[in-house]
């Protein structure tokens, strides 16, 4: 009896010692040369950053050594790095990328297939330095099971905010098209809905099967494979009906709008987000701020299908000339809406573009006239709150989420410096370290 109460005695200091040395073995510690802890304030210099359990727990001002903190913490040197939050884009699509195959994987690819690609795009995305994504517009199934893979740490990727299909209407953009009409049967989301009362269901669907946010269409789209243009396509009662639908049960909604006419529907409806919003006009600048919606401005969606109209072939005529048209006029839209004080949410339309090039949407930014500290502003605090998480990510203050970018130089002085990060920090986790 003796030798077994030893023996159990023993086998419980082991257990102790190996959860106190997990929990030492939890603490990281970074000396940042510069830290950005909020965007929109002047970066501090020679900070200490003390991370415990996933989460900023210690802000120092000074390279604080490290052993004085905790004997088994881990050290990470970005003592000649600017270190920053983890960048934010609003607007993605992860389950491909626009190109000559997309037609022929749609009938060659299985879904496993497809979420294998998913995975795939959503770790480039990550290691381009984007910790956060939201995604508007995939199958559901596949990107809700993706979202949820990375929240429990069986993949790498960014947090997902996921709306699954789009709430449509039959035949405008978010529906399915250029297919045979056995396909287009078999690939129709059940989130199409015509009239109000449907709209309403198609909501409701979507937030039962587990969407975080509400995409919908309210205007024609570039990339919809029919002649039916970029106007208002969803009804303002229909549109009304989503919205509210949607904010009764606590999702925001995403509104897809190129023409004044379906900006100034959704506006009016009171969506969160205006996604490309390429020909808002007056009352949408006045909607805009009345109602605090924000705007994704997705210029690297127009500059892609601008360039891709023009060098390929693979574009019916009906997309090629929407392309042309919508793409080139995006920027403009842009430089009006921001000098008048829209909001902006950092967006790139990633999937039209390849993915892990996100940042390329902030050279357009700022090339479009945007300084780089509104720009960092947009990727950050105003992603944050835009999908209502200010209080965990945006910043780096103390109890923040330990989801943390660095590079060699301030992205403040050249916005360049937002294509190479070397450094990639996720929930405490470093996932990417040159």
């Amino acid at each position: 009896m003796l030798r077994l109460k030893s023996s159990i005695t023993t086998i419980a200091l082991m257990v102790s010692a190996a959860i106190s040395h997990t929990a030492f073995a939890q603490t990281t510690v970074i000396h940042a040369g510069e830290l950005l802890v909020t965007a929109g304030k002047a970066p501090l210099k020679k900070q200490t950053l003390v991370i415990n359990d996933g989460k900023i727990t210690e802000l120092k001002s000074g390279f604080v050594d490290v052993k004085s903190i905790a004997t088994d913490a881990t050290f990470i040197d970005l003592s000649s790095s600017f270190v920053m939050s983890g960048l934010m884009d609003m607007h993605v699509h992860l389950q491909g990328e626009l190109g000559p195959s997309n037609d022929s994987d749609t009938v060659n690819l299985s879904d496993a297939d497809t979420l294998m690609k998913s995975a795939h795009f959503a770790h480039k995305t990550l290691m381009a330095g984007f910790t956060t994504v939201r995604d508007l517009g995939a199958s559901a199934e596949q990107i809700f099971a993706l979202r949820d893979g990375v929240k429990k740490g069986w993949i790498s990727g960014p947090t997902i905010v996921a709306a699954g299909s789009s709430v449509a209407v039959t035949g405008g953009h978010g529906d399915v098209d250029g297919m045979a009409p056995d396909l287009m049967k078999l690939h129709t989301a059940e989130t199409v809905c015509d009239g109000p009362y449907d709209c309403r269901r198609a909501t409701r669907h979507a937030i039962k099967f587990g969407a975080d946010v509400i995409k919908i269409t309210s205007t024609g789209g570039v990339l919809s494979d029919t002649d039916t243009g970029t106007g208002q396509q969803m009804a303002d009662d229909e549109i009304k009906e989503v919205v509210d639908t949607a904010h009764s049960l606590g999702r925001k909604v995403a509104s897809h709008a190129h023409a004044a006419a379906g900006i100034n529907a959704a506006l009016r409806a009171g969506v969160d987000s205006i996604e490309h919003g390429s020909y808002a006009d007056k009352e949408s600048i006045k909607l805009f701020k009345k109602g605090g919606a924000y705007l994704v401005p997705t210029l690297m969606a127009g500059d892609t299908v601008v360039n891709l109209a023009k060098t390929t072939d693979f574009m019916s005529p009906a997309i090629r000339a929407k392309a042309i048209r919508v793409g080139g006029d995006m920027t403009d839209n842009f430089k009006r809406a921001y000098k008048a004080g829209v909001k902006i949410a950092y967006g790139t339309d990633s999937g039209v573009s390849k993915h892990g090039y996100n940042a390329r949407e902030a050279q357009l930014m700022f090339a479009a006239g945007m300084t780089p500290q509104d720009i960092l502003v947009s990727a950050t605090i105003n992603g944050a709150d835009l999908i209502g998480k200010s209080k965990t990510l945006g910043t780096l203050e103390v109890g923040k989420v330990a989801d943390i970018i660095a590079m060699h130089a301030s992205p403040l002085n050249n916005i360049d410096e937002l294509l190479d990060v070397d450094f990639v920090m996720k929930t405490g986790k470093v996932v990417k370290q040159k």
